[in-house]
Formats: C-alpha cells, structure tokens, sequence
C-alpha cells in the first residue's frame, strides 16, 4: 500500500504495524517495491525513513511485551532518573538491526551513548517516557531520528501502548497511521495566542530553569494549558491539537524524532531562546504562526 499526494507528486511508503501492537496493518514497503515512487525532494531520506519505520517495529516488539508487567526491572541511573529492563533491551534491539543495516552510521542512545563518529547519526530515545511506563500510564514511546551534521532529517514516533506511530522525512510531510489509512500531518492554523493551547511538561521543570514567571504569563494569556507531557505533547502540536510545546533539561534523543515531523507538518520548531538547534538543553515548538509571539511572551523579564 502506498500512499499518494497528488499537489506534491509524492509517493510514500506506509509502515506496517508489528503484530503485536494495535496499529492498522499496511503492507511494508519491501513489499511492493514496483509500486513505490518518490521525487527528488524526498529521495535522499526515503530508504533511511523506511529503515526508522523498521527499527520502530523492532522497538515495538521490545516494550509492548514488557509494558506494565508484574515482573518489570527497574533501576535508577547516575543522574536519578529511572530505566527499566525494556529501556535496555528495546536500544539494544535497535542498536543491533543500525549495525546490519548501516554500520557506518553513528548512534546517539539515551542508555548507551554515543557510538561512531559519523557526520550521520541515529538518535535513539528507547522508551521516551520511563515514568508513565513503569507505572502502567501509555503515554510512553520510542523516538528514533537521523540528523545529518546536527540536523533531524527522518523522524519516527511509535506508541504502541495508544497504537499509534506518527513519521516524517524532509520535504517528504508528516504523517500518521490511522484505520482510515494515512493522513497527512498539518499543524493548526490558530493565529491568536488568547486562542492557543498549550503544554507546558511539568511546572517543576519551568521552577528548576528559573522560568516559572514565563510559564504563568504564558497561562495567563492562553485558552487553554496542560501539561500533556514527554512526545505525545509534540505529536499533539503536529497533528493541530496544540498551538505550543515548551520545556527544559532536554537531550538531544529526547526531542529529534519530533523535529522534523513538527517542522514537515508547518511547525517551527527552535531552543526556548530561539536557536535553531537540538542541543541547547531546551525547546519551544509551535504550530509555526505563533512562534515569535511566544518567544516574546517568554522572554518578557521576570
């Protein structure tokens, strides 16, 4: 099964679900290799697109078994925060199939760091969302991404818990599976930010990087806040649910997956400062109309 826009001339591979997951099942695109076409646009990410889908079906099989079983192991990291047994296992299933398929890439993992030194470098957050996991709430997934010289340019969401995957590739779109069949990602076109919603993660991540004033104007000015909380708050903004996503002491696994399916969608997706970059511990994302105005609403002094 492909999938076709005719104002773009594009034709895309959909991602099969893994069996295991609620997913609709497509057709994988090894399976139909005569009928998939795709412009110049999107050539050059087409095959590592197709690859990511893959590597989210192999996640999927990882951390679905594993969610909200009795028996899970849990243990606590350096830094305090929590990983589980499926986090291990699912970056090392997906670590093992990067070697097979591309053994000259770099990787970026949350559990197991940097490997190679690739201007092409796969970035892996296993289970984005450890805490909802380990306590049995679905809003947990897998992000995978390759940035070439710093920059996202394929990314995949896979939540099996909820059954849903959303995917996107440069000058390709953003989509995701629905049991309707694909459909195109557009961000909203809500253009005032009294009429905005937001998600703000966590009130106690804006108190610890010293922005809660921001924060609390930020919820003064809008129709609605919540905090949705890790990548469905981004997925949310790329499906037009969400005018803004904002939040701080982030990694670069745990927001390059959603890059380039916010920015392929119509969003913007920049640091809490405005720079273009993934690296800067922070991020704002947003439907793409409203971006300046919450930047100035943000950086307004405390």
């Amino acid at each position: 099964m492909v999938w076709d826009d005719p104002d773009r001339g594009i034709t895309l591979p959909v991602p099969r679900a893994h069996a295991k997951s609620c997913l609709p099942s497509f057709r994988h695109p090894a399976d139909y290799p005569e009928n998939v076409t795709v412009p110049s646009a999107a050539t050059d990410h087409s095959r590592d697109l197709e690859l990511a889908l893959r590597l989210a079906d192999a996640a999927d099989s990882e951390s679905l078994p594993r969610f909200d079983a009795s028996d899970l192991k849990i243990s606590t990291k350096a830094d305090r925060s929590h990983v589980t047994d499926a986090d291990l296992a699912t970056e090392r299933a997906l670590r093992a199939l990067l070697a097979q398929e591309r053994p000259s890439d770099g990787i970026f993992g949350e559990e197991f760091g940097v490997e190679g030194d690739s201007p092409r470098q796969w970035i892996i957050d296993p289970i984005d969302g450890t805490a909802n996991f380990m306590r049995g709430v679905p809003l947990w997934g897998t992000m995978i991404a390759l940035a070439v010289d710093g920059v996202p340019v394929v990314g995949v969401v896979s939540m099996p818990a909820l059954g849903r995957r959303w995917w996107a590739s440069t000058g390709a779109g953003a989509w995701t599976a629905t049991h309707q069949g694909p459909r195109r990602l557009e961000t909203s076109s809500v253009a005032s930010v009294e009429d905005a919603a937001v998600s703000f993660q966590s009130i106690t991540q804006w108190a610890d990087a010293g922005h809660l004033p921001a924060l609390l104007r930020v919820a003064d000015r809008v129709w609605r806040d919540r905090a949705y909380g890790d990548v469905y708050s981004y997925m949310l903004l790329a499906e037009g649910r969400l005018e803004m996503v904002a939040e701080f002491d982030v990694k670069e696994y745990d927001i390059a997956a959603a890059v380039p399916i916010v920015r392929e969608a119509g969003g913007v997706f920049t640091s809490f400062d405005g720079t273009d970059s993934i690296s800067d511990r922070s991020a704002l994302a947003s439907n793409g109309i409203l971006h300046e105005d919450f930047l100035s609403l943000t950086r307004t002094h405390d």
